[in-house]
């Protein structure tokens, strides 16, 4: 039987003409079926293909049985911000699929199972039916597997009618199982078997198919949470709590995954890193400042909820001035909020997490290559500044799948601070922990287990003087605040500076509008960049990746008429933060922000931006 005579319908899209490596695909399932091994398989097979690819995993905050929706944008140009629409559509759940099928453009494409029909046979869509029940039965998997290896029907059809190569689809599952033969055997069985029976039967009447190229050559694919947890481990992490909560979860995890190949003594085979998993939150971080303050290298995970958890020992640890890291891996909230939604709406909060006078440091990754670079770099900045650092990624930067090229190892030794060692106080003849020796605020200290007698001091969150001990005095007081105050300004000369881009062509330096954004809002301010460029609206871009700001961000607002900040919480809180630092150029300032879960789009920001332009 010819399925392909099911779509033969009036004003139906054509196979003649050919879209080709640019478009966006939508599987649309339900949480805890075992899709995301089928939908990870698919992207993974067009990355092998040299094919620059993104995925988008908008899933449910249960275990089972939600509707789940994960995108795979194909785009030749390189472009990895979510799109809008998605012209092909597998369509697996029944109760979304009516919904689903509306928010296909005409031209669009529907894989669906057989047993599952449309809700309306739309004319300017072609349809095409699977019959994954039969091919299931047919393959008679184990089952306790059944309905995981259904999901593999579609990655066959999908992969036949697009033009996905076999062996592209085997080499990503073979990445997916670690090479387990009867794994990666029994799922490309099912795949081969329903890519075979749609040469047979389905007749391609779409324009849409993938081709080879090169462009991932040499690149890798890799989430956030896994690089950070990379990165700390060449960082040196030597201790880690944590308290299990999504987004940040998968961190902590992959930190304990690579511990025993990263991080174990080859003559004594013990692990030099302890990772604990506390009682919640709050304890995580107890137990990291304590390792801070003996010498460890230590941080935590969390998001939200958990920060707002940590907030006490946060401020003990700035006002001690322990050194440790703590990432943030932003979903939405307040309260319990949106577990499984991204959202950048920790800012104001982290920048200033605890009660009384504090400014934590903040470093803003935006590729999963800074977040590499910041798990080892946060470290350094912490023992150097003597302070808590805190990095905020996000839920879309850290679980999501990206491509990058291989991280780079640290070509300098790591930073330990000002730390003095016996040898050090016998020459010097005097320590107080809490002087400025060098007019910078950073203070020089001792580590536990330092021998010489004048080592030991009071790490205290009250009151203190400069050698730690107890004091009410008001000099005493404000003093130590001039002091931490004077060190955050210290702190600008060693965080990671914006990267700037200016308008190139025609317009160059003479754009007067400039576009300020951070984090996981960047894939989606190039491609508005390049699409308001095309149409004669040039545009300046800075991308923060620390707070406090640096001299080229007040330059950077200098120089422009209107300044347009770019980001995912409801009442622009970076916006908030650059008027407040730079108050005689607030009203050029201006907020872009949108917080409803989902990633931005360039097309969403560029629709923006000229609504803005037009006021």
């Amino acid at each position: 039987m010819s399925s392909a005579g099911q779509v033969e319908t009036a004003g139906a899209p054509s196979a003649e003409r050919s879209i080709v490596n640019n478009f966006t695909l939508n599987v649309a399932t339900v949480n805890g079926s075992g899709s995301q091994t089928a939908n990870v398989a698919i992207l993974r097979s067009v990355f092998r293909m040299g094919i620059p690819v993104s995925g988008k995993n908008i899933f449910p905050s249960n275990i089972q049985g939600l509707p789940t929706w994960y995108t795979i944008r194909l785009s030749a140009a390189g472009y990895a911000a979510r799109s809008e629409a998605a012209e092909i559509l597998v369509a697996v759940n029944p109760a979304t699929f009516a919904e689903d099928l509306r928010g296909v453009p005409p031209g669009g494409v529907c894989f669906h199972p057989d047993h599952l029909p449309p809700p309306v046979l739309r004319e300017d869509v072609v349809f095409y039916p699977m019959p994954i029940q039969r091919l299931v039965r047919e393959a008679n998997p184990p089952k306790n597997l059944r309905d995981y290896i259904a999901n593999m029907a579609y990655v066959g059809v999908v992969a036949q009618m697009l033009g996905i190569e076999p062996e592209a689809v085997r080499s990503a599952l073979s990445t997916h199982f670690r090479g387990r033969a009867s794994a990666v055997d029994l799922n490309m069985g099912m795949v081969q078997a329903a890519a075979d029976w749609a040469k047979d039967n389905l007749v391609k009447r779409d324009p849409y198919r993938v081709e080879r190229s090169n462009q991932t050559a040499g690149m890798i694919l890799v989430d956030g949470n896994t690089a950070a947890a990379l990165g700390a481990h060449y960082g040196g992490v030597s201790f880690a709590a944590w308290y299990p909560i999504t987004p940040a979860s998968s961190l902590a995890e992959a930190l304990g995954e690579y511990l025993p190949q990263l991080r174990k003594d080859p003559e004594t085979g013990k692990l030099t890193c302890a990772l604990v998993q506390a009682e919640d939150e709050m304890a995580a971080l107890g137990m990291a400042v304590g390792a801070g303050w003996a010498g460890a290298r230590a941080m935590t995970s969390t998001s939200g909820p958990g920060l707002s958890l940590m907030a006490e020992f946060a401020g003990l640890a700035f006002f001690a001035e322990v050194p440790v890291v703590v990432w943030d891996i932003q979903r939405i909230g307040p309260s319990t909020g949106l577990p499984t939604r991204t959202s950048q709406g920790d800012i104001l909060f982290a920048r200033f997490l605890g009660h009384g006078d504090t400014k934590q440091v903040l470093l803003l990754p935006g590729t999963v290559a800074e977040c590499f670079e910041f798990g080892w770099k946060a470290f350094d900045l912490a023992e150097r500044l003597q302070t808590p650092i805190f990095v905020l990624s996000d839920l879309d930067l850290g679980m999501n799948v990206w491509m990058t090229d291989p991280f780079q190892y640290p070509e300098t030794p790591m930073d330990r601070g000002k730390v003095l060692s016996a040898q050090d106080l016998e020459r010097i003849g005097s320590f107080a922990r809490y002087r400025d020796v060098d007019g910078d605020g950073i203070p020089y200290r001792t580590l536990p287990g330092n021998e010489h007698p004048l080592s030991a001091y009071f790490n205290r969150g009250t009151g203190h003087d400069e050698k730690g001990s107890y004091s009410e005095r008001p000099e005493h007081w404000e003093g130590n605040l001039r002091r931490i105050w004077r060190k955050m300004e210290t702190a600008r000369a060693y965080v990671p500076r914006p990267i700037v881009s200016q308008a190139m062509g025609a317009w160059e330096k003479s754009a007067r509008v400039g576009l300020i954004a951070y984090g996981s809002t960047d894939p989606a301010v190039v491609e508005a960049r390049d699409r308001l460029a095309s149409d004669g609206m040039p545009t300046d871009y800075l991308r923060l990746r620390a707070v406090p700001f640096t001299e080229e961000v007040e330059t950077f607002v200098s120089e422009h008429d209107r300044v347009y900040v770019i980001e995912m919480n409801f009442d622009g809180q970076m916006r908030q933060l650059l008027q407040l630092e730079y108050p005689g150029q607030a009203t050029k300032v201006r907020s872009i922000s949108k917080v409803d879960g989902m990633p931005l789009t360039a097309r969403w920001l560029e629709q923006s931006i000229r609504r803005e332009e037009e006021k």
